[in-house]
């Protein structure tokens, strides 16, 4: 653990808990459980207001990926959206020297995605989170939709205390990224987002009255008017005035997906994840090959590093969209996990995915009185997306097709009205047929490794949600590149001999920022993440 790190305390609650990043969206969604408002509700409510008190992390422009546990069943929802029906992979390299000149060297770093661009209208797809919402709610609600956004409005609409690290990760935006970009699509964004051009400070009160606007209006049509309406009209008016390759098709043929979870054994327990086109899938063979070894010992901790990598390595050979290209059947049959096992040896080995980029995320997951649980996230991508803000909404559009790859006939190739890889995944923890709970890590390429450290610090340690995130962690990037938090540091000197290449590092947010509830007998325990501003809240 870093040494400027602060373990919280465990919140134990006997009706409900919401846990997420921001203390005021936790907030939001504790109210609505105190209203009688179940945990589908309280994750909606919160998940609006964190589009306003997190908006680089994530934002109304956004998509959007949950698991609910009813009481007695998970049921899986995609709210991701797809590319225009105008992108094609000859477009984006006709309009880009840089995923020209990497297109044409093919492998993985084509595979990965990595040279589609990250900001402008090229990596926009269709919003799915304001369609998530509406689902979810329509599904499994039971107080009226419209509720549920009052607090997310009050806070765009009067504004609030930046928090400590969302000012962080503004400022590096502000000063790193939209410092180079330049183009009409990008002006709104520094009105919006900030104060005569530099990022709020901590503390410093930011409003965003246009955010309140679009939140009513969503509010009001059950998410209606973002995909056939008002707010539909003015972003395609913008893309087309701009260069953007959205139109009206494009957003009112969106639909969301319910999925069935995929799920691997793992001591007795049930690890769940969303089917592709989300990266859980690396985290649910990850932890089927570490299955197959005694947990602890010398090995242990490569052994973790180099699971997550074979992982990974299937992860990007077979991901992308599940309307298109279905990845073959057997990555988590047992014999399959077994042959991918036995190629862990004593030294590290290169299994190469690509290099992924690092992600713009919020977490939360929600619990009530009974029984029924949410882990839910929604992200942009990489800090604010696509730097994207159409006049007079106050969001900023997601960069996710960022995550489509250039090679030809992969399953991820960048083409029309396609889902891209996605790094965003909720996680859901069951035993014997039964929920133990909601977790999830954010933090693009971080997410599948802080789900499986999260995974071993409960069942193999006996952790509760609090100890399990306070732990430090490990972050492997790519090739034989790992990193630690300082907390690690001693186990650095036996990962170099085996090969790994080893930095020891205190960077805010690399190692991403978890959440996660578990049920007890008398109730829930909860926690949230040291490394952030969150809080667990509970009655």
């Amino acid at each position: 653990m870093s040494k400027d790190l602060h373990p919280h305390r465990p919140v134990y609650a006997p009706r409900g808990v919401v846990a997420t990043a921001q203390p005021l969206a936790a907030s939001a969604g504790l109210a609505v459980l105190r209203r009688g408002g179940n945990a589908v509700d309280a994750a909606i409510a919160t998940a609006a207001a964190l589009t306003v008190l997190q908006p680089g992390s994530n934002d109304i422009g956004s998509d959007l990926f949950a698991l609910v546990w009813d009481g007695s069943q998970l049921h899986g929802l995609n709210a991701s959206g797809r590319s225009p029906a105008l992108l094609t992979r000859d477009l984006v390299v006709q309009r880009e020297p840089s995923a020209r000149a990497a297109s044409a060297l093919g492998g993985a770093q084509a595979v990965a995605g990595q040279v589609m661009p990250a900001r402008g209208w090229l990596p926009v797809t269709v919003p799915g989170a304001p369609a998530g919402w509406r689902d979810l709610h329509g599904r499994f609600g039971s107080l009226p939709f419209a509720e549920l956004f009052e607090d997310a409005v009050a806070y765009a609409e009067h504004g609030y205390g930046v928090s400590p690290t969302v000012a962080h990760h503004w400022d590096r935006a502000v000063e790193v990224v939209h410092a180079g970009l330049a183009g009409d699509e990008f002006t709104e964004w520094s009105r919006v987002f900030t104060h005569g051009g530099r990022a709020p400070r901590a503390g410093e009160r930011f409003r965003n009255p246009d955010a309140a606007r679009t939140l009513r209006s969503i509010a009001a049509t059950g998410g209606e008017s973002f995909y056939r309406g008002e707010l539909a009209e003015a972003l395609v008016a913008h893309a087309e005035r701009t260069g953007g390759l959205l139109r009206e098709a494009d957003l009112a043929e969106h639909a969301s997906l319910w999925v069935e979870p995929l799920s691997a054994r793992y001591r007795g327990h049930d690890v769940w994840e969303l089917p592709p086109n989300g990266q859980g899938i690396a985290a649910l063979q990850a932890l089927g090959i570490l299955e197959g070894f005694d947990a602890g010992g010398e090995d242990d901790l490569h052994r973790q590093i180099e699971a997550v990598k074979l992982g990974f390595a299937d992860a990007h050979a077979y991901v992308g969209d599940p309307a298109l290209a279905v990845p073959p059947p057997h990555l988590l049959d047992l014999d399959y996990l077994a042959e991918r096992r036995a190629r862990i040896g004593r030294r590290a080995a290169e299994h190469p995915p690509g290099d992924p980029a690092r992600g713009g995320t919020v977490y939360l997951c929600t619990a009530d009185a009974d029984g029924r649980m949410v882990s839910l996230i929604q992200s942009n991508y990489m800090g604010f997306g696509s730097h994207v803000v159409v006049p007079g909404t106050g969001f900023s559009l997601q960069n996710r097709g960022a995550g489509f790859a250039l090679a030809e006939g992969h399953p991820n190739e960048v083409g029309p009205r396609r889902r891209p890889f996605h790094t965003i995944i909720p996680g859901f923890l069951t035993r014997d047929g039964a929920a133990v709970g909601p977790f999830g890590v954010m933090g693009g390429h971080m997410q599948p490794q802080g789900h499986v450290q999260v995974v071993r610090s409960t069942v193999d340690d006996l952790l509760d949600p609090q100890a399990a995130l306070d732990r430090p962690r490990w972050y492997w990037h790519t090739g034989l590149d790992v990193r630690l938090e300082p907390g690690l540091a001693g186990a650095a000197d036996d990962l170099r001999r085996r090969g790994h290449q080893v930095r020891v590092v205190e960077e805010q947010g690399a190692f991403g920022y978890g959440q996660a509830i578990w049920r007890t007998p008398s109730g829930y325990v909860a926690g949230s993440e040291p490394r952030a501003d969150g809080a667990a809240l509970g009655f």
